[in-house]
C-alpha cells in the first residue's frame, strides 16, 4: 500500500494535507485526548482551553500563564513528518496544509506561512480579548517570568490569552472559507494526525472526497473517517510520510 500511496502523491498535482496532534507528538508535544494526552493526564486543563472559564477567573488564568510558560513546544523541533510535507511543497505539488496543531512547526519546518492555515490559531502569539491587538507571545512570558501573574494589554487594559481558538470561541471565517475552498480543489487529501473527530476542521476530508479527490489517512491509531480513505496506512508519522513523498521510481 506504502507503493501505491507514493505512485498517487507522484501522479497528483494539487495535494492538500490536514494535520493533527499526532503529527507533533513525535516532536515531544502531547496530544489532547490520547492515553498520555494533556487532558487525560490533567482533567482541569481543559477548564484552561475553555473560553468561559478563561474569561470568568483569574485563577484559570493564572494557571494558563504558568503552563504556557513550561509548554514543550518552545524547545520543540520539526520531526521527519514536518519535514516530508515541506518538501512536497518544494515538488510544487503541496497546495495547503490546513493544520489543526498551535505549535508552528511547519512554519520552522520550512512551508510557506501562506500555504499553512492555521484553524485553530497559533499559541506563537497573543492577543487582546478586548481591542484585539496582537503581540509575539514571548513578549507576554517575558512578564510573567518577570513576577506578572495575570498581564494585561498594555494598549487597552484587557484580557490576554493565547491567539488560539478556545472551546466556545468561532474559528475565524476566512481560515474556514479558504480550507474548505483547498480542499474542494484538491485532487489528493493527506489527512496526517488527526483523529477525525473534531469539527469544522475534519469536514474538509469528505469534502475533497465528494469533489472526486483520493483520501489517504496516515495515522498511527484508527480515525473516525476510515472508511472514506482510498488508502489508511498506520503506523509512526515519522516514518511513513518521508516514504510516500519520495518520488516513485
Amino acid at each position: 500500500m506504502l507503493d501505491t500511496a507514493r505512485a498517487w502523491i507522484d501522479k497528483a498535482r494539487r495535494i492538500v494535507a490536514l494535520t493533527g496532534a499526532g503529527i507533533s507528538t513525535e516532536s515531544g508535544i502531547p496530544d489532547f485526548r490520547g492515553p498520555q494526552g494533556v487532558w487525560t493526564r490533567n482533567p482541569g486543563a481543559e477548564k484552561m482551553a475553555t473560553l468561559q472559564h478563561y474569561m470568568a477567573d483569574p485563577d484559570v488564568r493564572k494557571a494558563a500563564w504558568q503552563s504556557r510558560l513550561d509548554s514543550p513546544t518552545w524547545s520543540a523541533k520539526p520531526n521527519a513528518g514536518h519535514l516530508a510535507l515541506a518538501e512536497l511543497e518544494r515538488q510544487g505539488k503541496l497546495h495547503t496544509i490546513v493544520t489543526q496543531n498551535v505549535d508552528g512547526l511547519h512554519q520552522l519546518a520550512g512551508s510557506s506561512p501562506d500555504r499553512v492555515i492555521e484553524i485553530h490559531g497559533t499559541m506563537r502569539e497573543v492577543v487582546c480579548m478586548a481591542c484585539g491587538q496582537r503581540a509575539a507571545m514571548e513578549r507576554a512570558l517575558a512578564r510573567v517570568r518577570a513576577g506578572e501573574e495575570d498581564p494585561a494589554c498594555r494598549t487597552c487594559g484587557g484580557i490576554l490569552k493565547s491567539a488560539t481558538i478556545s472551546f466556545g470561541q468561532a474559528l475565524v471565517p476566512e481560515d474556514l472559507r479558504r480550507a474548505q475552498e483547498a480542499a474542494a480543489l484538491c485532487d489528493l487529501m493527506l489527512a496526517v494526525g488527526s483523529t477525525l473527530s473534531v469539527y469544522p476542521a475534519a469536514g474538509v476530508v469528505p469534502v475533497a472526497k465528494e469533489a472526486g479527490a483520493r483520501v489517504i489517512i496516515v495515522n498511527s491509531h484508527p480515525t473516525e473517517m476510515d472508511f472514506l480513505a482510498d488508502a489508511v496506512l498506520r503506523g509512526s508519522i515519522g516514518e511513513i510520510l518521508p516514504r510516500i513523498v519520495r518520488p516513485s521510481s
